[in-house]
């Protein structure tokens, strides 16, 4: 699959992820500050494939210099209707945080889940990142419980509304 640009801002424009890109997203995901210290296990060993951004809308924010800056993936096809869609990952690199491209990210993400006929997308978050999530719009509607031995804390669920937002 070739890569179509669908977005642009300031020097960082999104597109489909292809599968030559997962080495690349699997390093965001294992090498992310926000999963040191007792959030290190999650990651550890993780890895995103090419038949994952196959199945799954998985979008890339990429620099003018190719540099993949932050990624998403979202699940469009729940196991169980009539759920919406899920925001499966979101990660952007750690040396480029605070420069809107999360919130790049989040915009896109509203429009492909718009576009697949969806008014909202769940967020089940990274306790840390739920201040994020809320900032652009999230609305905490719930706690999902830990899930031992992959996941050792509870993490809080959000709706994402597609059209609503700062």
């Amino acid at each position: 699959m070739r890569p179509r640009v669908t977005d642009r801002h300031d020097g960082v424009h999104i597109r489909r992820a292809v599968a030559r890109d997962a080495k690349r997203l699997t390093r965001l995901v294992t090498g992310s500050r926000a999963y040191e210290g007792p959030y290190a296990p999650m990651v550890a060993g993780y890895r995103i494939g090419p038949d994952y951004i196959e199945a799954h809308a998985v979008h890339v924010a990429v620099g003018d210099d190719g540099r993949v800056l932050g990624f998403y993936a979202l699940i469009l096809s729940p196991p169980e209707p009539p759920e919406p869609p899920e925001l499966d990952l979101m990660f952007v690199a750690d040396d480029v945080q605070g420069r809107g491209i999360g919130r790049l990210l989040v915009g896109h993400l509203r429009e492909e889940a718009r576009r697949a006929g969806a008014d909202a997308v769940r967020v089940v978050a990274h306790p840390p990142a739920e201040g994020f999530y809320r900032s652009v719009g999230a609305e905490r509607t719930g706690t999902v419980a830990a899930r031992p031995p992959a996941v050792m804390w509870d993490r809080p669920e959000l709706t994402l509304r597609v059209d609503a937002g700062p």
